[in-house]
């Protein structure tokens, strides 16, 4: 099921388009500020991005070139009263794949979030991963470390994947598992302590010397920074 971040400072807008989402079987996360959403997006990752430009504290520009900047590529429809084709191109240029004017039909919104979607899936399929000497094809779903290939149990070849895809981020227990887990409702934090132990243990490294940290207190985050 697809996750989707709900960025409109407008609550009676933002309800209704979330109401419209869930209807299409997203999950779907709001926010009605900037600060919020960038501290959403540090704690999770998202299939597609609903971004009014208008917002209180950092505006939808300004969310939209922090993404970019950290090599976030989760796609971005933004939402705006603003008209104008410089407008439109400052929207653009700033990071966002799709310009929506305001009022903006629903149908019209959903069938930009599926595309977004689609879209982001099709560049996913097609790239492989790497950091760290560690190689990742999501497609074949081989993992290659030194020219050596590592045999992942399912689980771990999808927490590796999340983690080579948001390097230096950090992430919780419970963030994990709505991505590596979402459709397990019984899943605890120790079967991400699990995974991530035997996954360390695969890769031929532990401890300090391992790229996946545990940030103590928070999570754990895969280091390239070496």
């Amino acid at each position: 099921m697809a996750k989707i971040l709900l960025v409109e400072d407008e609550r009676d807008l933002r309800i209704q388009i979330a109401d419209w989402f869930k209807r299409d079987c997203y999950l779907v996360e709001q926010a009605g500020d900037g600060n919020t959403a960038l501290d959403l997006l540090s704690a999770s990752t998202y299939d597609a991005i609903v971004l009014d430009w208008m917002l209180p504290g950092l505006d939808g520009i300004g969310i939209c070139r922090d993404l970019r900047a950290r090599g976030d590529r989760t796609p971005v429809i933004m939402l705006t009263a603003r008209s104008s084709v410089e407008d439109m191109e400052r929207g653009l240029d700033c990071g966002a794949d799709y310009y929506l004017r305001k009022p903006v039909s629903l149908r019209e919104l959903s069938a930009s979030v599926r595309a977004a979607i689609r879209r982001g899936g099709e560049m996913t399929v097609t790239e492989t991963l790497s950091a760290c000497g560690l190689s990742l094809d999501p497609q074949a779903r081989q993992v290659v470390r030194d020219g050596v290939e590592i045999r992942l149990e399912p689980k771990e070849f999808n927490l590796l994947e999340f983690l080579l895809r948001n390097p230096n981020r950090v992430f919780s227990p419970q963030a994990i598992i709505e991505r590596v887990w979402p459709s397990e409702s019984m899943v605890s934090p120790d079967a991400v302590r699990t995974c991530v132990k035997s996954l360390r243990s695969k890769l031929g490294s532990r401890g300090e010397d391992s790229i996946i940290k545990n940030v103590r207190g928070v999570g754990y985050k895969l280091e390239t920074k070496w």
